[in-house]
């Protein structure tokens, strides 16, 4: 049987950066229409996500699998203004750091041209013991379209 579900939209990638829209919803907010501070993270682990889907990374297969999982290893987020009820805004990442096991990304969390916030965040890739481990070279390779270039 077709689906008439539309695709979920994964963003584009632009000048070596990851863009994913999205819109606030009554849900995300407080009784005054203002974001609620930890939606923030959760909108940039959502344009993570999806970043990784647009890479072609299957990390849910690699999970199920045995093969190792994420974990947030350090979260840094700079609230500079409120973002509100029905905004339209775009979540920018970008890699600026990636190693065998772990990898920093730098996300903006924008309305229109006007910065909100701002987030470094480390990614770890552990085994399911739960100790770092590499991760599949594939996804490495792939991070590189994303990966701020060094000066």
């Amino acid at each position: 049987m077709a689906s008439n579900s539309t695709p979920p939209n994964n963003g584009t990638i632009i000048d070596k950066a990851h863009h994913f829209a999205l819109r606030v919803y009554f849900e995300d907010t407080d009784i005054t229409g203002v974001v609620h501070h930890p939606n923030y993270l959760k909108y940039c682990e959502r344009a993570r996500s999806e970043a990784m889907l647009l890479l072609g990374l299957d990390y849910a297969g690699v999970m199920a699998a045995g093969g190792g999982y994420f974990a947030i290893a350090d979260v840094a987020i700079k609230y500079l203004r409120p973002a509100k009820l029905a905004d339209d805004l775009t979540i920018i990442s970008q890699i600026t750091e990636l190693r065998a096991a772990s990898w920093v990304v730098h996300q903006r969390v924008m309305r229109g041209a006007e910065e909100l916030a701002r987030a470094t965040i480390r990614v770890a890739f552990l085994s399911p013991d739960g100790r770092p481990t590499r991760q599949p070279r594939a996804w490495t390779e792939a991070y590189k379209l994303i990966l701020k270039e060094q000066a």
